[in-house]
């Protein structure tokens, strides 16, 4: 499975973005997908996740109410709305796909910049 993410961007404190990611190849093995963001010179972190049936959807408790993750068009898109962003939400974002029986996420993208401003 191939992630290709887009739409990071530079933003003030109070903005949105929406992140857009696509996956291909294998997909029909693809259970949910994922974001997850790395700041800099921290761990990387869960944000949120969605299945590919888009009935179950989880958020790390610091987004709650901030993002919401959603399917595109396609099952195999996901989208990330980012309200009300905060610096410390300055990170790159990574999206991710796991696959059906497998624990943990497999298969992850190049990563998106997102960068907000006080």
């Amino acid at each position: 499975v191939q992630l290709q993410a887009s739409g990071g961007g530079l933003v003030q404190a109070g903005g949105s973005l929406r992140l857009s990611c696509a996956a291909s190849g294998r997909t029909y093995s693809v259970y949910a997908m994922g974001w997850f963001r790395q700041a800099p010179g921290k761990d990387r972190e869960f944000v949120a996740e969605i299945s590919v049936s888009g009935l179950n959807r989880h958020y790390a408790n610091y987004v709650k109410g901030r993002f919401t993750i959603s399917r595109g068009n396609d099952k195999y898109t996901v989208l990330l709305q980012l309200n009300n962003l905060r610096p410390e939400d300055t990170a790159v974002y990574h999206c991710a796909s796991r696959r059906s029986g497998v624990s943990g996420y497999d298969a992850w993208g190049q990563g998106t910049l997102v960068t907000v401003s006080s």
